[in-house]
């Protein structure tokens, strides 16, 4: 039996994935570590990168080879978009006292950026 050794990137210790053969594709690889951490296809999808070379594995075809170690990330189906709102809020204050004090004028702007965007 040949393995390859996987963790989540959260993660400190390596699982084994076990299989027959010099190497498991991609795809058979997703499949069983989804299985084993009781995952589902429809929530995420997994990136798999290679741990030595940090090489990261995008061809569902492509072949990795027995005792390999690599790191796992979920991933949302079709990925996040990065959306950014700016508020801007003006505040006029007026000093009270001498009237020949100047009138205080502040605006502020912030950008908040939500989510995370991949690519």
């Amino acid at each position: 039996m040949s393995c390859v050794h996987y963790k989540f990137s959260s993660k400190l210790n390596y699982d084994t994935v076990t299989f027959d053969g010099l190497h498991i594709t991609l795809s058979d690889l997703k499949r069983q570590i989804m299985g084993r951490e009781k995952l589902k296809a429809a929530d995420c999808d997994l990136q798999i990168t290679n741990a030595q070379t940090n090489e990261e594995y995008t061809d569902d075809g492509a072949l990795i080879p027995k005792n390999s170690s690599v790191i796992i990330r979920r991933i949302p189906i079709g990925g996040v978009k990065s959306t950014s709102k700016t508020f801007v809020i003006d505040r006029s204050e007026q000093s009270s006292g001498s009237s020949k004090a100047p009138q205080c004028l502040t605006s502020h702007v912030y950008t908040i950026a939500i989510g995370y965007s991949s690519l």
